[in-house]
């Protein structure tokens, strides 16, 4: 067996870059031993990508408050397989391979993943064989990928006996849209656009990320007054998605008066979005360099108005959802997510904080302005959909507090600053979206234009648990469990 090599051990006295992030170059056994590093608990994986001939895997120590972005240069595209150590690792590297024709020795699921066999110059002649469940009286049943409403496609295969949920697989991939092909040779403004649309839901947070990363590759600095305005657009798009969720979960359980209230809230705060910054989910708001859209002060009134109106909802709802035992009995001891699981995929967001894993990189690994503001981290410890509807409770109340401190610190001044020279570069930068953690990796040619995009969401560590956490419950109660993960499949799919 390989034996395990922590992060702090591999990155010792070196320094983190401008973005907070180490860079290794690695040979086969440092990237197996950092990979068993993941494995025993010693750090998480946070992302795994290919770039021009090399493998990147990003890594990070919570408790030390470490990063470190490994790269390995694989003999002929053959590397070891970091799924072959850690479970986390599978669909990022079957979705590798698919996409870049890298090959993993040693995975332990050799099927495709993005790849459906209708990409051009692929052949389709092989049927995806779903995983066998054996046993007396099992029976499947196939959901999607079509489904009702207009939510995204994603084929859920179950295997039930009766009822009750054996095993749950999952197949995406049906949103793949290229994003990173897209990214490439792109300039800076166009890259901000594509990184907007990643994940319609989180266009802030990931508009923040790709920024980021980009202001760290090449030293842009931000104007004081943009970098506030960032937090006050991410806290808006938390409560506005949170709210819509808790209204969501509640509806599946046929609770329609509370999904009419969170409806009517949700759409206060994207009216005010599109009142005080031009866009309801304030798309292509954050650029590199800073914000588009200033604050004026008849809107920030209007934003303090608006908060105290969700504070007041969100309480009332509390107080209705606690009053009614039947609606609780669809969500108490449901779809329940088991922290050794959580902990193993590094969850982030509701479904990580709801299993009593306290991560959001707003604290973790503070970035302006959260780490000179107050806030509470809300976590549970049962992790069912109960648990995960009350983070949301929880952190709309925080986002309300945070949003008090960020318009107390609004300053006259500039908004965004012109970019100093383009040059070659790397940056990195992990942004708390509502759901969860997001990813960005941005590598600059030396002509200024993007030469490597990577994007990793949330989802992509939460659709996996989603699997677990319905065993053993009916197939009745999936709508409300996989409501309450709420997992982005554009996000996922890239």
């Amino acid at each position: 067996m390989t034996a395990p090599l922590s992060l702090a051990a591999a990155i010792a006295g070196q320094a983190a870059g401008p973005d907070g992030y180490a860079r290794l170059e690695v040979g086969e056994a440092a990237w197996e031993a950092l990979a068993a590093g993941c494995a025993a608990g010693l750090h998480d994986l946070s992302a795994l990508w290919a770039d021009e001939g090399l493998i990147r895997m990003a890594l990070s120590d919570s408790e030390r408050a470490l990063r470190a972005i490994a790269s390995l240069r694989p003999e002929g595209g053959v590397y070891p397989s970091v799924a072959r150590h850690h479970a986390p690792a599978l669909r990022l590297e079957r979705a590798m391979r698919d996409l870049y024709g890298m090959r993993p020795e040693g995975l332990p699921d050799p099927r495709p993943w993005l790849d459906h066999g209708r990409w051009p110059g692929r052949l389709n002649d092989a049927r995806y064989e779903f995983l066998p469940a054996d046993g007396e009286g099992l029976h499947q049943v196939a959901v999607g990928p079509i489904h009702a409403s207009i939510i995204e496609p994603g084929h859920f295969r179950f295997t039930a006996n009766g009822e009750t949920v054996v095993r749950l697989e999952q197949r995406l991939g049906y949103v793949h849209k290229g994003i990173e092909v897209l990214l490439a040779g792109a300039d800076l403004e166009r890259g901000a656009r594509l990184a907007g649309r990643i994940s319609g839901d989180s266009t802030v947070a990931y508009g923040w990320a790709f920024a980021s990363a980009v202001e760290a590759a090449l030293g842009w600095r931000v104007p004081p007054r943009a970098v506030l305005l960032r937090a006050i657009m991410a806290e808006l798009e938390r409560m506005a998605h949170h709210i819509g969720d808790v209204g969501a979960i509640c509806n599946d359980a046929s609770v329609i008066a509370i999904h009419a209230q969170c409806a009517l809230a949700r759409e206060d705060v994207l009216a005010i979005a599109q009142a005080c910054f031009g866009h309801r989910l304030m798309m292509d708001r954050i650029v590199p360099g800073g914000v588009t859209d200033d604050l004026s002060p008849e809107g920030i009134g209007t934003v303090r108005n608006l908060v105290g109106r969700l504070d007041a909802t969100r309480a009332e709802i509390r107080r209705v959802y606690d009053s009614m035992p039947s609606l609780q009995d669809r969500t108490v001891t449901t779809g329940i997510t088991r922290p050794e699981l959580v902990r193993q995929y590094a969850a982030g967001g509701f479904v990580g904080r709801a299993a009593g894993r306290a991560f959001d990189a707003r604290k973790t690994f503070a970035y302006g302005p959260y780490g000179i503001l107050d806030f509470a981290l809300s976590t549970r410890t049962a992790g069912d959909v109960d648990a995960r509807l009350m983070v949301r409770l929880d952190e709309i109340e925080e986002s309300v507090r945070l949003m008090s401190q960020l318009l107390d610190r609004l300053t006259p001044g500039a908004i965004c600053s012109e970019p100093p020279a383009l040059v070659a570069g790397e940056g990195a930068a992990l942004v708390e979206a509502f759901r969860g953690d997001v990813f960005v990796s941005v590598r600059l040619g030396s002509d200024g234009r993007l030469a490597r995009v990577h994007a990793r969401d949330a989802s992509s560590f939460q659709w996996p648990l989603l699997e677990a956490a319905i065993e053993g419950n009916i197939i009745a109660d999936f709508p409300i469990c996989n409501k309450s993960f709420n997992c982005s499949y554009s996000g996922h799919d890239l």
